[in-house]
């Protein structure tokens, strides 16, 4: 998937490139003074907006999500299928084993609640304020990203404007009206560009990550709770595929001859439906 995407922006952004290109020279649109405006202002307002951590926390967050691959939903209930038949085999405490080995944080921190004796309860309390506050730092990422998206595109606008003010002052003067035209131009093209093409893209990615993962840990919670209950794995398995989209389930359909046998339904007759005794 992550190989798809990378062709897909390729592709995408040579068309946009050329549709740049077709008509004229690309370097017309490269005007340093509008770049030095555009960005050196929005990052001031983000630098006097979040502090430097919070950023450093976007930054790590962004490079994650283009960096780390995601486990499947199928491949989360998989390892959790195989989790509950060594626990009702060997035990419990044989899950220690599977807590040091298992590359998913969450899923270590669920194997860690379990293997230590805690409540279903407790689990699933823990858990699920773990998942809270996770969203909870998701969002403050995602609403950096927007913020800084929301402030290209007004310094674009304040690059236009102080490309017209140099346009009015150098009325007259033919190479100053030249030289403030492209800063007047570019500088809006800028702001929506970088807005647009990067940091509004950035964060709907990390909310549909975020989404994802939230999905998964659901799912491992649910199902570490099932284990403690020594639940059956065959119940766990039909149990944690109601998640998945009915696309993604490897199930064979009851036939409606099976339900009419297992609840000893009977067919109408004209004369009305028959009734057992």
């Amino acid at each position: 998937m992550k190989n798809k995407n990378l062709i897909g922006l390729f592709l995408c952004s040579a068309l946009f490139i050329l549709g740049f290109s077709i008509n004229g020279n690309i370097s017309l649109y490269f005007n340093i003074s509008g770049l030095l405006i555009v960005f050196g202002g929005t990052f001031a307002s983000t630098l006097i907006s979040f502090r430097m951590e919070q950023l450093r926390i976007v930054a790590k967050v962004m490079r994650s999500a283009y960096t780390t691959e995601i486990k499947k939903e199928t491949e989360i209930i998989e390892i959790l299928i195989d989790l509950s038949i060594k626990s009702r085999i060997e035990g419990i405490l044989s899950l220690q084993e599977k807590e040091n080995e298992t590359s998913i944080l969450f899923l270590r921190r669920a194997l860690g609640c379990l293997v230590d004796g805690f409540h279903s309860s407790q689990i699933r309390d823990i858990l699920s304020t773990e998942m809270y506050f996770f969203k909870l730092r998701r969002e403050d990422s995602e609403r950096i990203l927007r913020t800084i998206a929301d402030f290209f595109p007004a310094f674009g606008i304040i690059g236009s404007v102080i490309g017209l003010v140099s346009m009015l002052g150098g009325i007259g003067d033919t190479s100053i009206i030249l030289k403030a035209i492209p800063v007047a131009l570019t500088s809006t093209l800028y702001g929506i560009l970088f807005s647009n093409y990067f940091f509004l893209p950035f964060a709907a990615n990390l909310r549909e990550r975020t989404n994802h993962e939230l999905l998964l840990q659901k799912i491992i919670m649910e199902g570490v709770i099932a284990i403690d209950s020594e639940m059956n794995s065959v119940i766990l398995k039909t149990k944690l595929e109601s998640f998945l989209t009915p696309s993604e389930r490897i199930e064979k359909l009851v036939s409606y001859r099976k339900i009419k046998e297992r609840f000893n339904i009977r067919e109408e007759t004209e004369e009305g439906p028959r009734v057992h005794d």
